[in-house]
């Protein structure tokens, strides 16, 4: 799954490769956590524009968010078949702009983060969908969440999941929603190959949102692990559409 990433290129090295017309100045993120606003990009009317939404979807049709779960990860093997999913996966996909995420490693009662970057340091473009949610009141709400599918041989070691990692050629396919016929681009919802990425363990100080600075992504020598937290009932629904994460957060 993905519950953390960071956002950490220059604002132009993101604009030069989606080619949105916006000219956002963004500052670098070390530790985006759900909830927060987050930048992605989307296609209307053919033409590509840079938004910024909220991480954690809600469908159109949720009649109270305060009941909804918080959902950061669309499951790839769910979104042709759930309600949640399947009018954004026709209408309203997106891509969210990243160069790393997360992961957390298990062993028994303690967890050990780890950074996955590509190799060569660019944009790590992540698949979504997106949606605008409406209140009762007439207000309105930009929602996403990315799309996750099994982990390959790099992120296995640490985790079964993974976010969808986007080819530059795959881009052009998954933002283009003119044609709703989804089976053109469910084949893009699979493990990205192995030779793209890298992965290194770094400090439990990224378990705590509160932490957003370069030190996150420094590389450590070993894992650093600590107690996993007990989980504990909290007053709204929390749900990655795959586990639990609210511990995290």
């Amino acid at each position: 799954m993905c519950g953390r990433y960071a956002i950490t290129l220059p604002p132009e090295a993101y604009r030069k490769i989606f080619g949105y017309p916006e000219q956002p100045n963004f500052p670098p993120r070390y530790n985006v956590a759900p909830t927060q606003p987050v930048p992605i990009v989307l296609e209307e009317r053919g033409e590509r524009h840079f938004r910024l939404v909220r991480w954690g979807f809600l469908p159109s049709w949720a009649k109270d968010p305060k009941d909804f779960p918080l959902v950061i990860n669309a499951r790839g093997e769910t979104l042709e078949t759930k309600p949640t999913f399947k009018a954004a996966l026709k209408r309203r996909r997106c891509i969210f702009l990243a160069d790393g995420f997360y992961e957390w490693q298990r062993h028994g009662r303690e967890k050990a983060p780890f950074l996955i970057r590509q190799r060569n340091r660019r944009p790590m473009p992540l698949a979504g969908l997106w949606e605008t949610y409406t209140d009762p009141a007439g207000g309105e709400i930009d929602t996403a969440a990315i799309v996750t599918t099994d982990a390959n041989g790099v992120l296995a070691a640490v985790h079964d999941r993974m976010p969808v990692i986007l080819s530059e050629q795959g881009i052009d396919a998954w933002l283009d929603t003119r044609d709703e016929d989804t089976g053109r681009v469910m084949p893009l919802v699979r493990p990205c190959p192995e030779d793209w990425l890298d992965m290194v363990p770094v400090s439990r100080r990224v378990n705590k949102v509160e932490n957003d600075d370069p030190g996150l992504q420094e590389p450590l020598p070993a894992p650093e692990a600590a107690p996993v937290q007990t989980k504990r009932k909290a007053a709204k629904p929390r749900s990655s559409d795959e586990d639990e994460q609210g511990s995290l957060f």
